[in-house]
């Protein structure tokens, strides 16, 4: 007996019913594909939702792949995705529960932040005011931490602090850590749990992505001196010129879109937990991570500094003695300086020669003094706490020495 093809007559003998199903499940999965041509040939509404009334009375299987397919097309048309797919994701909630994020904070907001202004220009949907929040509360939190703990830091030392503390590496640093990935393209189909941004284009300058704009005074000389003063008042936290913001569809760098995201994460706690949660989410994830500050000090004259410093104190005159000393005459001496105001020993050095040493005692008599810090120092924002003690006014020093 021959075997029966039934390739040849299988359309023939299926019912009507069944050969409509078949068009509508090929015609429906072929409008959900994303095409290169900038005109997509997707299904018009009415013959769509014809299509739905007819299967619906017809097959059950073939109206649920219709409503996948019209919600596919609903999707390609949003730059983001859409608010009910946060919902959905697995890799969004494995976020919320990997950084222990209050359960406040839903997963639509923890997805908004994931967005940035350069993927959706629509400010309901991206991460744009959640950032500037977030921004603000990393600068006062931070500013407060390091003024009233470091009372007589140096203007300098200070902004490379807050600058190693919430600067836009260190924040792309810690978004890695937690494991967020990039999304190739940003778009309406992309997992919620993908950070979306635009890139910028290939041989971009990305000195050409920001203009400055700074409020300083002849800021168009070059000349012009940038004191250290002056940066309080015309520059960011950083001490930094201020940057103009991006134009959109212009895109973001890696950097840039990773670090609005943690500042959006911080402004989303604020808003949905308050103000302890979002306090106890900075000393987590920013003041958990160990600075050494006394690395950031670049003294060029430390002799010089310290007797413009004692003098300014109403201190004796700083006198190098030498504390010990071993081989003078031999290869490799190593001599024990000490840096004295009268009775009081300031600071101590050593090195293989007199000057040597003689600079190191005075470098460490320096960071001594700058990197004094008063027994328990409380910060301003911790007035905000219910049952907080009283006010006591925290060390208000005289500053740095003006050289």
């Amino acid at each position: 007996m021959k075997r029966l093809q039934l390739q040849r007559w299988s359309s023939t003998a299926l019912s009507p019913r069944v050969r409509t199903n078949n068009r509508l499940h090929q015609q429906l999965y072929s409008t959900g594909l994303r095409l290169q041509s900038t005109v997509s040939p997707l299904q018009p509404e009415s013959t769509i939702s014809e299509n739905v009334e007819d299967a619906s009375f017809q097959n059950p299987d073939a109206m649920r792949h219709i409503r996948r397919a019209h919600k596919r097309k609903t999707q390609l048309q949003y730059p983001s995705p859409p608010v009910e797919a946060a919902t959905q994701s697995a890799k969004l909630a494995a976020l919320h529960a990997r950084l222990y994020l209050p359960s406040r904070l839903p997963l639509q907001t923890l997805a908004r932040t994931l967005v940035d202004a350069s993927a959706d220009s629509n400010a309901d949907f991206n991460n744009e005011s959640l950032a500037t929040l977030g921004h603000d509360l990393l600068a006062n939190y931070t500013s407060e931490h390091l003024i009233c703990t470091y009372p007589r830091l140096p203007l300098s030392v200070t902004f490379a602090a807050m600058y190693a503390y919430v600067g836009p590496k260190t924040l792309t640093a810690i978004s890695k850590e937690w494991g967020i990935d990039n999304a190739t393209v940003p778009g309406g189909e992309v997992d919620p749990g993908f950070l979306q941004f635009q890139r910028v284009a290939p041989g971009t300058a990305v000195e050409d992505i920001s203009q400055l704009k700074s409020a300083r005074p002849y800021a168009d000389q070059k000349k012009w001196r940038m004191t250290v003063s002056s940066k309080i008042f015309y520059d960011d936290e950083f001490g930094d010129a201020i940057k103009g913001s991006v134009a959109l569809g212009q895109g973001v760098t890696d950097e840039t879109a990773r670090a609005t995201f943690v500042r959006a994460v911080l402004g989303a706690i604020y808003l949905h937990a308050g103000r302890p949660a979002a306090k106890r989410f900075f000393e987590q994830h920013i003041l958990s991570r160990h600075l050494n500050i006394s690395e950031l000090f670049n003294f060029s004259q430390p002799a010089r500094d310290l007797a413009r410093l004692c003098a300014r104190e109403n201190f004796e005159a700083p006198v190098a003695k030498i504390v010990s000393e071993t081989g003078r005459k031999s290869r490799s001496p190593v001599f024990v300086v000490g840096i004295f105001s009268g009775q009081d020993k300031l600071g101590e050095g050593s090195g293989a020669s007199l000057m040597e040493a003689r600079e190191r005692a005075a470098l460490s008599a320096l960071k001594g003094w700058y990197l004094y810090t008063p027994i328990n120092p409380r910060v301003p924002s911790s007035m905000e706490e219910e049952g907080a003690a009283p006010w006591k006014p925290t060390h208000i020093d005289l500053g740095e020495v003006i050289v």
